[in-house]
C-alpha cells in the first residue's frame, strides 16, 4: 500500500504542538454520558438526568456517537488527528446510518440537504449533477459551475494525502429519493417540487438562486440517486465560525478583473493588512491555493476559521463542489498567491516534492484511497493524471521563487 507508506514517512510523524484545554474546541466533562432517548423526542441526554449505568468497563466517552467524538476532538491545529481511529467509522455512519429526516439546506446557489441520523448525528449530502467523465464546458464561467458531489470526495481525501486536514469527512453514499427524501421530509418546500420523469424516474429540484427548475432536476434511476455526506460541523451557536474574504477573490463579474490580476505586486499589500502581516495566515492560504489549483477549483472566495482560535489557527477548506471539472486544462490563475508571494511552508514543500516521486506518486495514492469509498471509481482517471502534471506545476513556480 503506498498509501499505508506515505503516512509512515517521517514528514507525515512530525507531531503537532501539545494541545492544553484551551487550545480545543469544547472542554467536556469527562463524566457525561450521552444518551439515546427511547421516547423518540429529538435530543440527547446528560448523564445528570439519565439513570441507567454504563456497562462494565465503559467510560462515558465510550457512550458517545462518531460524530460527537469527531466535534469534541477538534482543536487549535487540526480538524482531526493524522492517526485517527474515529475516521472508518465516521465514514461508515455517513454512508450506511439510517436517514430519518431530509430538509433542504437554506442559502446558497445550488441544492443541497441536511440529512439527520438516529444518533442525531448530521450530513450535508450534495447529490450527483454530472456523470465522472464530463467535463465542464470550456465556455462556463467559474460561477455557472456545477457543484460535484464526487468533487467534494475526492477533496476530502487529496487535503488528508496533503496533510492538511482541514476539510471534514465527506463519503459517497447511494441514497433512495423516495423513501430517504421524499417520504420523510418536513420541508413543504421541497416536497413541492418532486415529479415522476417522462422515463419514470422519481425527480426533484428543490428551491435555490441556480439550478433549481425542471430542467435541471434530480433524477434517480428510478429512484436511486448518488450524492456526497459530508459530516457537519458543530452548530455555529456551540462554535462560532469567522467567515474571511480571500484577497485573492475572483471578481465574479463576466468582463470585470479582480485588483489581484491586475497589479503583480499586489502581494505586498497583502503583507501588510491584518491577519496576514504576521503568524502563519498568508502560509495557510497558500496551502489551500496549493490544494485548490491541483483539483482545478476557482470557486475559492471566502474561507472560515472557529473564533475560539482568533487568528493563531487552521483555515477550514469547505465546499469542494467545483474542483474537478476539468482534466484537460490547468488553470495557472489559480496560484496567483504562491506566484505573487513567492512564500511556501517548508514542510508543505517537502511533502509535495515526495509526492512528485515514483514510490508515493500522487495519482497513486489517491486513487486507493478513494477505491474505498462506496461510490468507487470517484474519479475519472484523466482527473488522476491530472494531479500528476498540476503538482510538477506547482513545484516548477516554487523552483522559480528559489531561484
Amino acid at each position: 500500500s503506498k498509501l499505508a507508506a506515505l503516512f509512515e514517512h517521517r514528514l507525515y510523524n512530525i507531531p503537532v504542538p501539545e494541545v492544553t484545554e484551551k487550545d480545543k474546541l469544547f472542554v467536556v466533562n469527562p463524566a457525561e454520558k450521552f444518551s439515546l432517548l427511547s421516547s423518540g423526542s429529538d435530543e440527547w441526554v446528560s448523564s445528570s438526568k439519565a439513570e441507567a449505568l454504563l456497562p462494565a468497563g465503559e467510560t462515558a466517552y465510550d457512550t458517545y456517537p462518531a460524530w460527537l467524538k469527531f466535534h469534541i476532538g477538534i482543536n487549535r491545529y487540526e480538524l482531526y488527528p493524522r492517526r485517527d481511529p474515529l475516521l472508518p467509522s465516521l465514514l461508515r455512519d455517513l454512508a450506511t446510518q439510517k436517514i430519518v429526516s431530509s430538509v433542504q439546506k437554506s442559502g446558497g446557489t445550488q441544492l443541497k440537504l441536511i440529512m439527520t441520523f438516529p444518533n442525531y448525528g448530521q450530513a450535508l449530502f450534495k447529490p450527483m449533477k454530472q456523470t465522472r467523465d464530463q467535463e465542464t464546458p470550456i465556455d462556463f464561467f467559474y460561477f455557472s459551475d456545477f457543484e460535484r458531489h464526487n468533487a467534494e470526495i475526492a477533496a476530502f481525501h487529496l487535503d488528508r494525502i496533503l496533510d492538511f486536514r482541514r476539510i471534514p469527512p465527506v463519503s459517497g453514499r447511494l441514497v433512495n429519493i423516495t423513501k430517504e427524501i421524499r417520504n420523510i421530509t418536513t420541508d413543504k418546500k421541497l416536497a413541492k417540487t418532486f415529479f415522476i420523469s417522462p422515463a419514470g424516474n422519481v425527480c426533484f429540484y428543490g428551491e435555490c438562486s441556480y439550478y433549481c427548475s425542471t430542467e435541471h432536476a434530480l433524477c434517480g434511476k428510478p429512484d436511486q440517486l448518488e450524492g456526497s455526506m459530508a459530516a457537519l460541523l458543530p452548530d455555529k451557536t456551540l462554535a462560532k465560525r469567522r467567515s474571511w474574504r480571500s484577497p485573492w477573490r475572483r471578481s465574479y463579474h463576466k468582463s470585470k478583473k479582480a485588483e489581484w490580476e491586475l497589479n503583480p505586486n499586489y502581494c505586498t499589500r497583502v503583507r501588510e493588512t491584518p491577519p496576514y502581516n504576521r503568524g502563519h495566515r498568508l502560509l495557510d492560504l497558500i496551502d489551500m491555493t496549493v490544494l485548490d489549483f491541483l483539483m482545478g477549483n476557482m470557486d475559492r472566495h471566502h474561507y472560515e476559521t472557529f473564533e475560539k482560535f482568533g487568528n493563531d489557527t487552521f483555515l477550514l477548506h469547505l465546499d469542494n463542489g467545483r474542483g474537478f471539472g476539468t482534466h484537460s486544462r490547468d488553470e495557472l490563475s489559480i496560484l496567483a498567491p504562491l506566484q505573487q508571494c513567492c512564500s511556501i511552508k517548508k514542510l508543505t514543500y517537502l511533502r509535495l516534492q515526495l509526492l512528485a516521486t515514483q514510490p508515493y506518486r500522487l495519482s497513486d495514492v489517491l486513487r486507493e484511497a478513494l477505491a474505498t469509498d462506496p461510490l468507487a471509481p470517484v474519479l475519472a482517471e484523466p482527473h488522476l493524471q491530472a494531479l500528476d502534471r498540476r503538482l510538477g506545476k506547482v513545484l516548477a513556480v516554487v523552483g522559480r521563487c528559489l531561484a
